[in-house]
């Protein structure tokens, strides 16, 4: 069984390869649009491409039984109909909801079997407070009380491997988050008793925080304030869906910083 990678170069499709071999693929397709400088494991087949370039794909889809597909929403169309002309009989996807519900409605229209992962926020979307707490032991953020139950990209992989290598999983949404609730609040103060420091959180307003999260994010500094302080009111419960797919519970936020210090420092 072929199975093809897209964005395998990527911050999740990489771990995707690796999650992969350490499963026991033996026939492992990566689609990079830098083949020169991936750095593949021996033995995966290194193809050129790139989801957002259509022209690269017929070729990379070739022969492939089952494909992880990144979320690239500007050509899904054209993706999902060169996947089923290709014979690609299994799509897994990463998409979600609102933006990113046009990835799964192609790969539900596109007649191949699919599983979606809907996965919540990334733990390492944490490391917007780096230049904050480099700084002092003050941070100031929009939202401190709004909770999520962020999940790491590396469990992300470990699901889209699992999915890829085992039956019984089309025609499924796996909703994945973290194993637990957090505020971001709680996020801030598991960050600093991993770096021993006791960081303390303030609450800012909107245009307070857009100055603030710009220094890092320049123009999309408006777009993410106004969707962190959207969540206020509507914490986000946790799933068990990686512990039950995987048989194994997904990484605590805790564990994550004590390995991350270095992205605080």
């Amino acid at each position: 069984m072929k199975i093809l990678v897209t964005g395998a170069t990527g911050n999740i499709g990489r771990k995707v390869v690796d999650h992969l071999l350490a499963g026991g693929a033996d026939d492992v397709r990566a689609l990079t649009n830098h083949p020169d400088r991936a750095a593949l494991p021996a033995g995966v087949e290194v193809a050129e491409g790139y989801l957002g370039r259509v022209s690269s794909l017929p070729a990379a889809f070739e022969g492939v039984d089952r494909m992880y597909l990144a979320p690239v929403l500007e050509t899904i169309d054209e993706v999902v109909a060169l996947a089923k002309k290709a014979g690609i009989r299994h799509i897994v996807d990463l998409s979600g909801e609102a933006h990113w519900t046009p990835i799964a409605q192609a790969v539900e229209g596109s007649g191949v079997d699919w599983t979606h992962l809907f996965a919540g926020e990334f733990t390492e979307n944490s490391a917007i407070w780096a230049d904050q707490i480099r700084a002092s032991d003050q941070i100031r953020d929009p939202a401190p009380e709004a909770a999520t139950a962020p999940l790491t990209m590396d469990d992300i992989a470990r699901v889209a491997a699992k999915v890829l290598l085992s039956d019984g999983h089309a025609g499924q949404t796996y909703e994945l988050t973290g194993p637990e609730t957090l505020t971001r609040a709680d996020r801030i103060h598991h960050i600093g008793t991993a770096l021993g420091r006791p960081l303390t959180v303030v609450k800012v307003p909107r245009e307070e925080a857009i100055q603030v999260f710009a220094k890092s994010m320049g123009d999309g500094a408006e777009w993410y304030v106004d969707i962190t302080t959207s969540l206020i009111g509507t914490p986000q419960p946790p799933t068990t869906t990686i512990a039950d797919l995987t048989g194994t519970p997904g990484t605590p936020f805790s564990q994550w910083a004590a390995t991350n210090t270095h992205l605080f420092t």
